[in-house]
């Protein structure tokens, strides 16, 4: 059903058409397909300075307006990029006499988690998830939820290394209905929770962002759909340490993202310590030896000047 929508909602545009606004009168040539969801198509462009940018068009103006409104919310929360910064707003009219929405966005170059993952390993798992747990907090402060939150959405930066949210067609006004969203990352087809747009909800789709790393296939919901998300979250080796967090956010025992953040962090740096203590046993032969050869040092140093 949700393919059949995305379908309907789709507009090809092919290589190399040069998009003019009706308003602004900027040109966007045309170079791939990114991506197409419920409301439109996202497509990679090259303004005429050469920039790179990601346009997306749709034939719901009033859908693309909320997003607009949502970029434009997201881009005044200082210290924080949560989206991707908005360059434009217009129409375009085809030869055919149809005409369609646009916007056009930073365009963000970065590669997918899972891959992030596999070629730099699994400890940046904890870096990632606090990243987005920073992210949606101050999304939440501002009175959003990020509603349709999946890998798909997600990219991946270097210099620095970060988590950029790529797409805020599913992000909803706070106490609203969730307006698009995912099976696989919705509490509500796994019969644990709602639809209401707030933080819990964004909480539980950012853990089975982490579980579709290591299930890239997915996995179908049951008759015991508690109990089957919290077995595979156990049996991840690589999740072991965040696991009591992850779980209490499946259960929606998190209201906040600050609060899992605080709970993430805390684990974390009980692992840290306890960590360092066994390194600082295991050195602890060497430290002696290191300072019985200093002290001998200068022993011999000042033995040599005053005797």
């Amino acid at each position: 059903m949700q393919k059949n929508i995305e379908e309907k909602a789709s507009i090809p545009i092919k290589h190399g058409t040069i998009i003019v606004g009706k308003w602004n009168k900027n040109q966007y040539t045309i170079i791939r397909k990114i991506g197409s969801g419920m409301i439109g198509t996202v497509y990679l462009c090259r303004m005429h300075n050469n920039r790179l940018v990601a346009l997306k068009i749709s034939k719901q103006a009033m859908s693309l307006t909320t997003e607009v409104n949502v970029l434009k919310s997201l881009n005044k929360v200082q210290d924080n990029r949560l989206g991707p910064f908005l360059i434009d707003v217009d129409d375009w009219e085809r030869q055919t006499g149809k005409s369609y929405s646009f916007y056009v966005m930073e365009y963000i170059n970065g590669i997918r988690m899972e891959t992030f993952i596999r070629r730099n390993g699994a400890e940046w798992i904890g870096v990632f998830i606090i990243q987005m747990l920073e992210q949606l907090e101050g999304l939440h402060q501002s009175g959003w939820v990020f509603g349709d939150l999946k890998n798909d959405n997600l990219l991946i930066t270097e210099s620095p290394t970060k988590v950029r949210f790529i797409d805020v067609g599913g992000t909803t006004k706070m106490g609203r209905s969730i307006k698009e969203y995912s099976e696989f990352y919705d509490r509500a087809y796994w019969h644990l929770g709602t639809r209401e747009a707030e933080p819990s909800y964004d909480l539980f789709a950012l853990v089975m962002v982490i579980l579709a790393i290591y299930y890239p296939r997915h996995f179908k919901r049951s008759n015991h759909s508690k109990q089957l998300i919290l077995k595979r979250i156990a049996v991840v080796r690589d999740l072991q340490l965040y696991e009591h967090c992850l779980q209490k956010a499946i259960l929606g025992q998190y209201k906040l993202a600050s609060e899992m953040k605080a709970d993430l962090l805390q684990t974390m740096w009980k692992r840290h310590k306890k960590e360092n203590k066994k390194r600082a046993a295991k050195g602890n032969y060497v430290i002696q030896a290191v300072i019985i050869s200093s002290l001998s040092g200068v022993y011999y140093l000042v033995s040599s000047l005053f005797f």
